[in-house]
C-alpha cells in the first residue's frame, strides 16, 4: 500500500537542571500504510517518547518525522495541531474519558470539536461504539462501565475522525489478561476493517507477537528494524 511514515535520525533530549538526559538517540523507522507494529522495551527505554513524537504531541530535539512525504515538524503549532487531529488517533493506558458525559457523547466529542454537524457526529459515534461491541451501552457514563468497556469507548473516540494512523500506548496496561486479549482483538479487527496503520506499545510479549512486526527500543535506540542505525545525536 506504500509508505505512510518515515522517521529519520530522531533524537530527544531533556534538560533537568544541570543534567542532560538523552531519551532517543537517532531512531529510524518506516511504517507502511496498513501495517501493524508492536513497540516493546524496558520501562524508560523511550517508547512513550517515540510515540509522542510520531504522533506530533511533542517536537524532537533533532531529526524528522515525515507523513505522506511531508516533514510534520516543518509545520507551525497550529498547522501541526490540525494535522494531528485529522490524521492520528491516540489510545492511552488510562482512557481519559469525560465522566459527566455518556459513552456516545464522549465519542462524539472529536467530531464536534472539528465542527461536524451534531447529527453526523452522533451517527459516527454510534457506529463506532457498535463496532467495538458497545452498541447497547450508548447512554452509560464511564463510571457505569467496566475498565475494558471504558477502553473500548476510548478506542472508538480515537477513530471518530477516521485517522490513517492509530497509536496505542500500553492500552491494556491496567487490565487483566482476558480483557487485554479482548482489547487487542478489537484493535486488530478495526485495523483490518479500516485499513489502519497501527502502532501499539506493550510490555506483553505474547500480544506483541500477534502484530505484523515487532521492534524493540533499548536505551533510546531501535533494534529489529530494517532501516539503518541512526546517526549520533548532535
Amino acid at each position: 500500500m506504500g509508505k505512510l511514515l518515515e522517521v529519520r535520525n530522531l533524537c530527544k533530549t531533556y534538560r533537568t537542571g544541570p543534567n542532560t538526559v538523552e531519551v532517543l538517540k537517532g531512531v529510524n523507522l518506516d511504517l507502511e500504510a496498513g501495517s501493524t507494529v508492536a513497540l516493546v522495551g524496558a520501562s524508560g527505554a523511550g517508547k512513550s517518547t517515540l510515540l509522542q513524537l510520531v504522533g506530533a504531541l511533542d517536537r524532537p530535539s533533532s531529526g524528522t518525522v515525515s507523513f505522506g512525504g511531508v516533514d510534520i515538524f516543518s509545520k507551525n503549532d497550529r498547522e501541526l495541531a490540525l494535522f494531528r487531529n485529522k490524521s492520528i488517533g491516540f489510545v492511552f493506558q488510562f482512557h481519559h474519558l469525560l465522566p459527566e458525559f455518556t459513552a456516545l457523547e464522549n465519542v462524539m466529542m472529536p467530531a464536534l470539536i472539528a465542527r461536524r454537524p451534531r447529527e453526523e457526529a452522533r451517527t459516527i459515534a454510534a457506529g463506532l461504539l457498535s463496532d467495538v461491541g458497545l452498541g447497547h451501552r450508548l447512554t452509560h457514563r464511564p463510571g457505569e462501565l467496566s475498565g475494558g468497556e471504558q477502553q473500548r469507548v476510548a478506542i472508538a473516540r480515537a477513530l471518530a475522525l477516521s485517522p490513517a494512523l492509530l497509536l496505542a500506548d500500553e492500552p491494556t496496561g491496567n487490565l487483566d489478561m482476558k480483557t487485554s486479549e479482548d482489547i487487542h482483538g478489537v484493535l486488530a479487527e478495526l485495523q483490518r476493517s479500516r485499513g489502519l496503520t497501527l502502532v501499539v506499545v506493550t510490555h506483553n510479549e505474547r500480544l506483541a507477537a500477534a502484530m505484523g512486526r515487532v521492534v524493540r527500543l533499548t536505551d533510546g535506540r531501535l533494534e529489529q528494524t530494517s532501516t539503518s542505525p541512526g546517526e549520533a545525536c548532535p
